[in-house]
């Protein structure tokens, strides 16, 4: 009897993974990114973002992926430094008030780890990026996590006095957190 169990439980979870995940729950998910400021970590988020992923983990190469960020919902944890952002000098939200990544790949990396590949479309310029990931199950879904680094100037984020990277570091690691069911 305890084979049959295992049997239909190996059967269940290899159902679960041979099915394609659709629906993304922003509540559950987030972007954040950890820029250096004077060599010193500073955390923060973009509070608003859609997302349309579709992925089945047994055919990861079919997977695809559009995400949309509101710059103007950052949060830098200050309010002074939200508004700064804002303005023309970094993000220019009233020029551009969305930046979006579209993945145009999935590869699978084994060990339950992928990289998504695509562009990046940030301040009016596209660059090709990408993007590694894990998958795992969670509570009949799938949470996806992942991280990749951006150079801000590439996109023309921090120009003028901004744009010396001893005060803010190019780099910025960009993290990602989806729950798709």
């Amino acid at each position: 009897m305890t084979r049959l169990y295992a049997a239909l439980a190996l059967l269940a979870s290899g159902a679960l993974h041979a099915a394609e995940f659709r629906a993304v729950q922003l509540d559950k998910s987030s972007i954040s990114f950890v820029s250096k400021q004077m060599n010193v970590p500073v955390e923060g988020a973009f509070r608003k973002f859609t997302a349309q992923i579709a992925l089945d983990p047994a055919r990861p190469e079919a997977g695809r992926a559009h995400v949309e960020i509101d710059p103007a919902g950052i949060d830098t944890g200050n309010d002074e430094a939200n508004e700064e952002v804002k303005g023309k000098n970094w993000f220019n939200v009233r020029e551009f008030p969305t930046a979006a990544f579209t993945a145009t790949s999935v590869k699978p990396l084994g060990g339950g780890r992928y990289e998504a590949a695509g562009k990046l479309t940030l301040k009016g310029k596209t660059v090709e990026l990408r993007a590694p990931f894990t998958l795992r199950q969670e509570k009949g879904g799938l949470a996806m996590d992942g991280s990749f680094p951006l150079k801000r100037l590439d996109y023309g984020i921090g120009s003028g006095v901004w744009g010396d990277t001893s005060v803010v570091a190019d780099e910025v690691l960009i993290k990602f957190h989806f729950v798709l069911k």
